[in-house]
């Protein structure tokens, strides 16, 4: 494979694009392990779990007539495999934060709530979570 050393599509060269992504990359990993940090000291959440309970959340306020998620959007929402979903599943369901339940039309399916504790929980995080992103994105 042979690039040219001075532009790709002859208009970013190769080092400003390896800048771009570390770059990038810094902001990413400053970001997720201050949330990680806060989210875990301040409310005794991951940010895995945070992002699972924001997202049932959400289901339950966009008015629709679901008030849980079938366990496959929530891994393609939150970017999990499966495995590693179930596994913080898991574990919100151990804190008494979620529930699993059976899809009442299909055995198979599984679907994941968030109870009022989980509703609780994420409320005050909400806040940590908003506030780390401000501090870390919002000035570019």
């Amino acid at each position: 494979m042979s690039m040219q050393p001075d532009t790709i599509s002859g208009v970013t060269t190769e080092a400003q694009l390896v800048s771009t992504w570390r770059a990038l990359l810094e902001r990413y990993h400053a970001t997720s392990c201050a949330l990680d940090r806060a989210l875990n000291d301040g409310h005794q959440l991951g940010m895995s779990e945070f992002e699972v309970l924001e997202r049932l959340v959400e289901a339950e306020n966009d008015g629709g007539p679901a008030i849980h998620r079938r366990v496959q959007e929530l891994a393609t929402s939150v970017h999990l495999s499966q495995s590693a979903l179930s596994r913080v599943v898991a574990r919100l369901e151990r804190d008494g934060l979620a529930l699993r339940v059976m899809c009442p039309s299909d055995r198979r399916g599984i679907y994941v709530q968030v109870t009022e504790e989980g509703r609780e929980r994420y409320a005050a995080a909400r806040v940590t979570h908003r506030a780390i992103l401000a501090e870390t994105l919002g000035s570019s």
